[in-house]
């Protein structure tokens, strides 16, 4: 092997190689894992803040770039990049370092009342003292604006450290950007993929969040751009799942869990909930109707060891209550009400147990 080829000159050139996360060369980012010179060999070992699958084969592509153009066919490379630990990647995020947990609500299939279950459980965590914020990443139907009673508002820019951000909308104690504030709620919003991950990076990025306890992200569902936007963007430390009880919807669910627990993205599943579990007629609060079937998203989290965090009746005042923009969990001691503290409860205990 030439004497040119040596761990120094390699360093080098890997140097040359920026990670987009970091901003930093992969040497200086200490993403260099292994390298090894054997005989006609350099293997190669490259660590990938960003789990996903193309940003792994551009990082490879980069590399071989750089040391082939280098030293042409003396040498045998073999490049491996492997994405880093969800805690690792926690452990070196620098977007929102100010937020001490930043938590996904998804769904595989539509219809099941994610949104609804969010905004309830950002305010419930808000009212026990809690420092929340919330973004509504359902680009193409936003509703966290009538959930809040904040249609119309349109949040400022402030000036912090020299840069101009967003200054989110503010309501029942939770800080809140969705994508509804920047459109007319009239029109739909009928863009390709990367205008829409553009826009979730900008309420990500460009927002001034400041500290927060919690950081919820309503997700949009599927498992689609966005969905792979968000965990290229920033490091999540827990996703809840949440559907109905009946197959069709747990089906879903199943591919959402499966997604998020893939290879290179491991997103710890906080929990499951399970929601309009049953049917309760305002006049007979005591009676339970299972119309669509009974404990399918408990008996699903027991099967698949993940953690329930509760069933939320199907209750028209739920529905009254996002439709005039005060979520049902501030109605104390209704049987709704009584069914989301419960929920914030056993969310906060379980977000306790992951972090210890």
């Amino acid at each position: 092997m030439s004497s040119d080829v040596t761990r120094e000159r390699i360093l080098e050139l890997l140097s040359a190689v920026h990670d987009p996360e970091t901003k930093q060369d992969i040497v200086s980012a200490n993403l260099v894992a292994n390298l090894t010179i054997s005989g006609q060999v350099i293997d190669l070992q490259i660590h990938s803040l960003n789990p996903a699958m193309h940003a792994r084969k551009r990082m490879e592509d980069a590399v071989r770039f750089h040391l082939e153009k280098e030293f042409g066919q003396a040498v045998r490379l073999s490049v491996q990049v492997v994405a880093v630990s969800g805690a690792e990647r926690k452990s070196r995020r620098s977007i929102l370092p100010d937020v001490k947990n930043v938590v996904a609500i998804a769904s595989g299939k539509g219809g099941v009342g994610k949104s609804t279950l969010t905004a309830n459980l950002a305010v419930g965590l808000a009212q026990a003292g809690h420092k929340v914020g919330l973004i509504d990443a359902d680009i193409y139907g936003p509703s966290m604006p009538t959930m809040f009673d904040v249609v119309g508002e349109r949040p400022k820019m402030v000036e912090l450290n020299g840069k101009s951000l967003i200054e989110p909308i503010e309501h029942h104690r939770v800080k809140l950007l969705s994508i509804g504030f920047f459109t007319d709620q009239e029109n739909a919003v009928v863009w390709r993929g990367p205008m829409a991950s553009k826009a979730l990076t900008q309420m990500i990025t460009e927002a001034n969040w400041g500290e927060l306890d919690y950081l919820l992200i309503d997700l949009p569902p599927g498992t689609g751009d966005i969905h792979l936007s968000l965990l290229q963007i920033l490091p999540l430390d827990g996703v809840v799942i949440i559907s109905t009880p009946q197959e069709v919807a747990l089906a879903d669910a199943r591919r959402g869990i499966n997604m998020f627990s893939m290879e290179g993205l491991k997103v710890p599943i906080v929990g499951m909930v399970e929601n309009m579990s049953w049917f309760t007629p305002e006049e007979l609060p005591e009676n339970k109707y299972y119309l669509f079937g009974r404990d399918g998203v408990k008996n699903l989290a027991n099967g698949m060891g993940i953690e329930f965090l509760g069933a939320i009746p199907l209750v028209q005042s739920i529905r009254e209550a996002g439709d005039v923009g005060r979520p049902a969990v501030l109605q104390k001691g209704s049987v709704s009400g009584l069914a989301f503290e419960d929920l914030v409860h056993n969310f906060v205990q379980r977000m306790h147990k992951l972090k210890s």
